[in-house]
Order: structure tokens, then C-alpha cells, then sequence
């Protein structure tokens, strides 16, 4: 046995025999509401400080340095670091800001207990995703107690707002918190995602001219243009049905045509999530009057979510969208004159794709371990997106690797507890891999 499968199987063994650390620490940060302050506030609900003071604690006992850092307003990150190689360089990451619970009689466990049963670990938040953060920190924690002095630098993110866009990982590539190379550990139920795709959101504002709706009949039927006749209205939200019709074809163009390997054809989609209709745009951007169907509407606005491909680039993907609109336009007088405007990073949301090489050494290691000590994984796209995304556009090789459970963003949310343990050893063993072990 070489001395890197040696150093290996001796931080494994510690795992399982320590096996109740990584689930009694995901137990104790499910205890701790951690809910996103932008979906719900609450007496309680918002303590990710808290979450972020018993993690510090757990990291600074195993002789990682570490600060925190308001990535907003009152809203701390945490970073753990021991030197090392830059080359070698990896970060572990995960997000502890979770989702509502929506309404408590739908669940059949406290959502914040932390509750086991039949192997499952009960809770808002176990599976996605302080499960993985847990798994990390149990990583961490093995290295140390066996005495292992990685080559390379190893670093810990525990990161708010990645359920509302990744404020917190976005704050951490602002200030420079970078490596080579970054796990972060979403579900992924065993599996090795080295890509994801991209994601826009984006506002599209269609102008018309409002009108009485009497005089209705003058927009849409021909007319003698006389000198006494009345300007004709321009009925916004005919023109959004037109338009909504061409996104549908024009999505369907783009997920028949471009497709990639790791991820279901037909992924790429565009999804029209929201809309108003009515008149008078206010200053916030929408309609002022909605309730009154003898307008004849001057604005629609529809919010869009836009996925695309993880080999494609957002500036080639809003030029293609920009293209099609601007093509849409030209067809249409009133929109050659008015035309549609479109407004990217709605609400300050996007994420870049990840698009790490399936040869990578990160995911080449993380494919063998989790071969070697349980099902051998499946290598795949990660359909949805996360804070992978915000490193990964600044260079960072990434790849998504975590335990496996249910119920994330609905009712009775759990974690499988023996994928807790699982994923630790996996993940020990890919930081072993890739920072390397002093001699």
C-alpha cells in the first residue's frame, strides 16, 4: 500500500469510527434557523450568525485560522484557511442560509428538530445543504486528528444567500477568497458534477398605448385615416401573447439544437415565471393599474428564468436572446418604433456555468473514492444551480459532490444519515488527492 492509501484509509477509519461527530454537527446547525432573510423574517428564524459561530468554533479546534466577514448587511460568512500550496490549492464549500418551511402542519417532524429516524436525519436545511457543510467540516476534522500536513492550502467557505442568487459567494470572489480548485458540497446523492449551466434572469417591458376600451374597434379593424379620427390604442398584452408564442419557439429551436453531454437534452430552457399586464408604468418598473379591463393596457412585463449550456457563455447567450427580440421588433411597426427592452440580472441574479473537465484530477479522485466505499458514482451535469457558479466565473475549477436526501425546498426535508458519513470519507480522501500530503 503506497503511502498516500495509507494516509487514505487511516483518515477514513477515524471517520467511521467518529461517526456520530458529522451527524450530531448536522444535527446541531439544523436546530439553528437559518432561513434566508429575504424570503421570511422572524423572531428566531434568521440566526445563520449563530450556525456560523458553533462552525468556527468546530474548525478553529482543528488549527484552521479563521474570520468572518459580513457578506451583508448582518449577514456573516465564515473562512477557515491552513497554508499551503497555491497550486494545490482547494477550497470546500456549502451554503447554511435555507429555504421557509412553509406551512408547519404539512410537515410530520419539527422542521427545526433535527429528528433521526429509519436513518434519515430530519430538518430544514439537512440536505441542503448542512449536511455537506457538516461533511466537510467532519473531513477537516480527520485530517487533523490524524496528523496530516496537506501540501496544499486547504480553505473551508460557509457561505449566506446562496438560496437567493449567492450574495455570499459573490462577496467572497469580490474580496479574492480563491483557490486552483473548489468542492462544493450539494446534494448530489453520491454523484460527481464537474458542470452545471447557466442561469439569467431577466425582465422583458413591452410598450403599447392605452386607450378606452370602446374604442377598441379602432385598433384592431381597419379604418379610413381621416383627420377627425382617434389615435388608435396599442394593446400590450396582444403583443405579449405574440411574443410569449416566439420565446416558445425560440426555445424550442435552442434545446433542439445544442445539447451537452453530462446533462438531459433539452435542459437549456427559458421558463416565463412572471407577469403583469395593465397601464401606467409605475417608478418600480410595472404597471400601475391592473384591475381595470376597460383599459386597453400599455405595459406588460414578464420575468424570465433563462438556463443555458455550461460550454456557452453569457455574453453569446443574451446576444442570441437580444437578436431574436430585435428580430421579433422588426416585424411589427409599432415595435420597430417602441421596441421591446430587456433588463439582465433581474433582482442582481446570475450565475455563471461550470464547466470543469471530466479528465480534472479533483473529479477523477472524487469519482474513485466514492467507487471504492460504495456505489460507483455517475458522472453528470448538476441541473440546478449553486455557488459552484460565482467561482467558477472567476476561474476557479469547480465540482459539486455531496450526500444524498429529500424533501429540499418542500416538507419533511431529510438527509440519509449513512451518506453523512460517506461523503466525509470521499471528501477527506479527494483533499488528500488533490493538496497532497508533506513528507
Amino acid at each position: 500500500m503506497s503511502d498516500t492509501e495509507a494516509t487514505i484509509k487511516a483518515v477514513q477509519d477515524f471517520i467511521e469510527k467518529d461517526r456520530d461527530f458529522v451527524i450530531n454537527l448536522t444535527r446541531d446547525i439544523v436546530r439553528i434557523p437559518s432561513v434566508n432573510p429575504k424570503f421570511e423574517t422572524g423572531d428566531g428564524l434568521n440566526r445563520e450568525g449563530d450556525v456560523q459561530a458553533l462552525l468556527e468554533k468546530a474548525i478553529k479546534d482543528e488549527g484552521f485560522a479563521t474570520e468572518q466577514f459580513d457578506a451583508l448587511p448582518a449577514r456573516p460568512n465564515l473562512i477557515g484557511e491552513k497554508p499551503g500550496s497555491e497550486e494545490k490549492s482547494l477550497i470546500l464549500c456549502g451554503h447554511i442560509d435555507v429555504v421557509p418551511t412553509g406551512a408547519l402542519k404539512d410537515w410530520t417532524v419539527d422542521p427545526f428538530g433535527g429528528e433521526i429516524r429509519d436513518g434519515k436525519l430530519y430538518g430544514r436545511g439537512a440536505i441542503d445543504m448542512k449536511g455537506g457543510v457538516a461533511a466537510c467540516v467532519a473531513a477537516m476534522r480527520a485530517l487533523n486528528r490524524t496528523g496530516v500536513t496537506l501540501d496544499g492550502r486547504l480553505a473551508f467557505h460557509s457561505v449566506v444567500d446562496e438560496e437567493a442568487g449567492g450574495g455570499g459567494a459573490i462577496d467572497n470572489v469580490r474580496r479574492g477568497k480563491l483557490a486552483k480548485a473548489i468542492l462544493v458540497a450539494e446534494p448530489s446523492w453520491g454523484d460527481v458534477h464537474p458542470a452545471e449551466g447557466g442561469l439569467e434572469w431577466a425582465r422583458v417591458t413591452i410598450r403599447g398605448r392605452n386607450g378606452h376600451s370602446a374604442f377598441r374597434f379602432n385598433e384592431i379593424y381597419p379604418q379610413q385615416h381621416t383627420p377627425d379620427r382617434i389615435v388608435p390604442a396599442v394593446n400590450a398584452i396582444d403583443i405579449a401573447a405574440r411574443f410569449i408564442q416566439a420565446v416558445h419557439l425560440f426555445e424550442q429551436n435552442r434545446v433542439r439544437a445544442k445539447a451537452h453531454p453530462l446533462l438531459p437534452a433539452g435542459m437549456n430552457t427559458i421558463n416565463i415565471g412572471v407577469m403583469w399586464g395593465g397601464t401606467a408604468l409605475g417608478e418600480n418598473g410595472l404597471p400601475t393599474v391592473m384591475t381595470n379591463p376597460a383599459i386597453i393596457p400599455d405595459a406588460v412585463v414578464l420575468d424570465l428564468d433563462m438556463k443555458f449550456l455550461p460550454d456557452e457563455t453569457s455574453k453569446q447567450y443574451r446576444k442570441d436572446f437580444e437578436d431574436f427580440v430585435a428580430h421579433f421588433c422588426a416585424m411589427d411597426d409599432w415595435l420597430k418604433a417602441n421596441p421591446i427592452k430587456i433588463d439582465w440580472e433581474l433582482g442582481g441574479l446570475f450565475f455563471a456555468p461550470m464547466n470543469t473537465s471530466p479528465d480534472h484530477p479533483l473529479v477523477a479522485s472524487l469519482m474513485k473514492r466514492q467507487a471504492e466505499i460504495g456505489k460507483a458514482p455517475t458522472m453528470k451535469g448538476f441541473i440546478a444551480v449553486c455557488d459552484a457558479a460565482h467561482y467558477s466565473g472567476a476561474g476557479v475549477d469547480g465540482v459539486i459532490f455531496g450526500p444524498g436526501g429529500d424533501g429540499f425546498h418542500g416538507v419533511d426535508e431529510y438527509v440519509d444519515v449513512e451518506s453523512l458519513v460517506s461523503s466525509a470519507k470521499v471528501i477527506a480522501a479527494a483533499v488528500v488527492d488533490w493538496c497532497g500530503v508533506k513528507a
